[in-house]
């Protein structure tokens, strides 16, 4: 099974890959537009995007991408995320005088680079992309933050390990499909995300979340984003823990529908649970 992901061989995003199943063959792209047009054009099967960090926030990217794209929503994976500082063999931390990362791995690692003095950081497409460049490169005064695999991917050293600014620092990842596509596991649903948009109008945001309140439905995720189309006025972005099909799911989006402008449901599918998170987390601290 080809799976599309955005980035280099050793990203975070070919991890998030290997998760989705046994089997898989990882595609490496260069964007996330280019991961789309893979999964649609039938070049592969599934492509991976990452949706939010736990330190760094939300990829608001792909909350766009996911709009004007005609691709469903099938899965969600969770990938821990632990930074190091890559550089060449036999490279000093002293001799750093440049550091490459992706932007939400810079933000992810800033109190470390404070730290650095006379350092220069410079925002690329890819953290395992700088591993990269920094290798072919052959570049002595340069380092790159990345994981683990990059450094054994492109044969480089870290300097420093674990420079992420909190110890449990996750990424999660959408797995998306062509709408017509079989379900990627035999896992019942149990999370649903919708996008709809608004009347401006005094208590429309409130009225929208009621239909879902009133039905004992929780919101694991609210995100807002411009409408482009319209200034001033925003898509809203529901993580919603039911699945589509539940009675109480279903209604509730029934009735948003009878007031909001636009609704979508761009995919129900099995979740990430919380509570298995936590449950692990106590098995941790028993330990």
């Amino acid at each position: 099974m080809r799976i599309a992901y955005q980035g280099e061989p050793g990203a975070f995003s070919e991890a998030a890959s290997r998760q989705v199943a046994a089997d898989v063959e990882p595609v490496p792209c260069r964007a996330f537009e280019d991961v789309f047009a893979a999964v649609e054009t039938g070049a592969c099967a599934l492509g991976v995007l990452p949706i939010e960090n736990s330190i760094g926030g939300s990829i608001h990217r792909n909350f766009d991408l996911l709009l004007q794209h005609d691709l469903t929503i099938v899965g969600e994976v969770e990938v821990p995320v632990v930074h190091h500082l890559l550089a060449l063999p036999g490279t000093t931390l002293e001799q750093i005088r440049r550091v490459y990362s992706h932007p939400q791995a810079l933000a992810q690692c800033d109190r470390f680079l404070r730290t650095l003095k006379n350092v220069e950081v410079i925002a690329t497409y890819d953290t395992a992309g700088s591993a990269k460049l920094v290798a072919d490169g052959k570049l002595t005064d340069a380092a790159a933050i990345a994981s683990a695999r990059a450094a054994d991917v492109f044969g480089l050293e870290a300097l420093k390990s674990s420079i992420q600014d909190f110890e449990h620092n996750v990424t999660r990842f959408l797995v998306v499909s062509q709408p017509d596509q079989p379900p990627l596991s035999k896992a019942r649903p149990d999370k649903t995300t919708i996008v709809f948009t608004l009347a401006n109008e005094a208590g429309a945001l409130f009225k929208a979340l009621s239909v879902f309140a009133l039905r004992g439905i929780d919101l694991t995720k609210l995100e807002s984003r411009p409408f482009p189309e319209r200034k001033w006025e925003y898509l809203f972005y529901v993580d919603l823990a039911a699945p589509q099909d539940d009675v109480n799911c279903s209604r509730a989006l029934a009735h948003l529908g009878e007031f909001a402008p636009m609704l979508r449901v761009l995919g129900s599918y099995p979740s990430t649970k919380p509570a298995a998170r936590a449950a692990a987390r106590t098995e941790e601290t028993l330990a």
